[in-house]
């Protein structure tokens, strides 16, 4: 989150001379190009299952791209990635078993309401309504990585699914982003260090990290967002935030922190009554 919360604030400060789409554009070409040259996926075999599965996947990503970087541009990022928010927050909702855990959803989603008549997004509706986009894709962003990462061995989906995403930015994007490359080529460099930053290391480590833990579990974890990118916006933009807007964030954490660790005490519980207390809970 830090990774891809840093890059996304060095890109913002790359708007005027490329435009939000074409920023995004930016970041999903070279990021794209990036993986599939160095993981080199073997496509040859795979199932319709697997192609369906990258696509969709791909799909998801770009829109989520896409929609975020057009948020970013109309309000602060905090404000912007805190909206976004609103995908795994139903994700999780979905997933739920426990009213403890919607006790704690319902302070995060208290949260993004308190957020959303915050006088940034009172003023930026388009931005508002973008945010919300790409918190629709950003669900079937974690729904759909799980599903690749089980179906497609190693990173191989994940490149493939960087190259859908990149076509999806394509028409609107490559204009902005051409034309911008086209008058300061040190662009290229600025938006490597983006992709990487933003794309490249932080997709493999989600989807490794989903192999490993519950959809529930992620998107929840997730919600410590919104705050690294406040603080990213501060520190990179010089982004300030109102204290409604501080309250919201501070929401968001909570909840996310509460969730979390009601799941590591619900799943040391059955562990414990099996091991007679002295088991590892993994």
């Amino acid at each position: 989150m830090l990774s891809v919360q840093i890059g996304a604030a060095l890109a913002k400060t790359r708007f005027d001379e490329v435009g939000s789409v074409g920023a995004a554009a930016l970041r999903l070409v070279i990021g794209a190009l990036v993986l599939v040259l160095v993981v080199r996926p073997r496509v040859r075999h795979w199932t319709r299952a697997q192609w369906t599965a990258a696509v969709l996947l791909g799909l998801a990503l770009g829109g989520m791209n896409v929609f975020i970087y057009v948020a970013f541009a109309t309000i602060p990022i905090g404000v912007a990635v805190t909206i976004e928010f609103l995908g795994p927050l139903a994700l999780s909702l979905a997933h739920t078993r426990r009213w403890r855990d919607v006790t704690w959803a319902a302070l995060a989603l208290a949260g993004v309401v308190l957020l959303g008549v915050g006088p940034a997004a009172v003023t930026a509706v388009a931005g508002v309504l973008a945010a919300i986009a790409a918190a629709a894709c950003w669900a079937g962003y974690i729904v759909m990585n799980r599903r690749v990462g089980a179906a497609i061995p190693g990173v191989d989906g994940l490149a493939v699914s960087m190259v859908v995403a990149m076509l999806v930015s394509l028409p609107t994007g490559l204009r902005p982003a051409v034309a911008g490359v086209a008058g300061d080529p040190s662009l290229l460099l600025v938006f490597a260090g983006v992709a990487l930053l933003s794309t490249v290391l932080p997709y493999a480590l989600e989807m490794l990290a989903l192999r490993r833990m519950p959809t529930r579990v992620f998107g929840v974890l997730q919600s410590l967002g919104p705050a690294i990118a406040a603080l990213a916006g501060l520190v990179v933009l010089h982004e300030g935030l109102a204290a409604q807007e501080v309250v919201a964030l501070a929401c968001v954490s909570v909840a996310s922190i509460g969730v979390t660790l009601s799941a590591r005490r619900g799943r040391a519980r059955p562990d414990a009554g099996r091991t007679g207390g002295a088991g590892k809970v993994p």
